[in-house]
């Protein structure tokens, strides 16, 4: 069953690469990358384009022989990226439009049946899609989300961010506690639609009205992500001191619609519902 990872980017070039790797190396067995340079600046065109061009001529090799006769150790020389059930896309903003403006052009160009985002930032383990949709199968539902760790620029561990086993007040009525490791049917997108631009928080808002709509959710209890914490880079953009007030703010609104709903549906909250299936 395909799957779509959408990786939005915004000026950053130096990590993209690397967050393309690891997806392309994902062990599930098929998988569509939809990239969106949202309007980036700082070399992140010529980074993808770079990488685009690898896909086709790069190539690595391995010790594979000792020949004692000739005293020479072969290596078998071999495609660098396979091929077989990867396709990539690439979507392209002129200017900055921001993250969901980002997010929404990825999602209308993909395809798969389940689907996610990745930020050109971070780094997906290389079995966290097919875990993912395997747990999906298994408990019949519509969202999955896992642990992350959370890590340096370098890529050391500064701890192991542990969500809670899904119910909507936990993860919803308490604060907003589904992480960045998800992974959705596409379909939920046709039901509710897609990230409100004229939001900071807007993956929270829109997982919010997946849940309130009836998706089911379920919890990975493993970490198959690792975010990036950029300490004091990290104050840009959204996470810029103006822009987090905001952030909060609107979180702290939907948290509130989080607890009226719960009030007013009762114990069957978390009742399935939505009828994607």
């Amino acid at each position: 069953m395909q799957v779509s990872v959408v990786v939005p980017t915004f000026n950053q070039g130096r990590y993209l690469a690397a967050c393309l790797d690891a997806l392309w190396f994902q062990t599930c067995a098929e998988l569509e990358i939809v990239v969106v340079n949202d309007g980036s600046t700082d070399g992140t065109q010529d980074a993808l384009a770079a990488y685009l061009d690898g896909l086709g001529s790069d190539t690595a090799s391995y010790a594979s022989r000792y020949d004692e006769r000739a005293n020479v150790l072969a290596r078998v020389t071999h495609e660098r990226y396979p091929k077989a059930g990867r396709r990539i896309k690439v979507v392209t903003h002129e200017k900055n439009l921001g993250l969901a403006a980002a997010l929404n052009s990825g999602f209308r160009a993909a395809s798969g049946v389940y689907c996610t985002y990745v930020p050109s930032d971070d780094i997906a383990y290389p079995p966290m899609i097919e875990e993912l949709a395997n747990e999906l199968t298994r408990q019949n539902a519509d969202f999955a989300y896992a642990d992350m760790l959370i890590v340096t620029d370098e890529g050391r561990i500064l701890r192991r961010f542990s969500l809670p086993e899904y119910s909507f007040a936990r993860c919803f009525a308490d604060w907003y506690l589904c992480g960045d490791a998800k992974l959705y049917r596409r379909a939920l997108h046709d039901a509710f639609g897609y990230y409100d631009t004229a939001l900071l928080a807007h993956d929270h808002d829109l997982f919010l009205r997946f849940a309130m709509g009836g998706a089911a959710f379920t919890h990975v209890a493993e970490p198959l992500l690792a975010k990036r914490d950029h300490a004091g880079a990290r104050a840009v953009d959204i996470h810029a001191p103006a822009n987090w007030s905001r952030l909060i703010e609107e979180s702290k609104a939907l948290v509130l619609a989080a607890r009226k709903h719960l009030s007013a549906s009762g114990p069957g909250g978390d009742a399935r519902t939505f009828p994607g299936l």
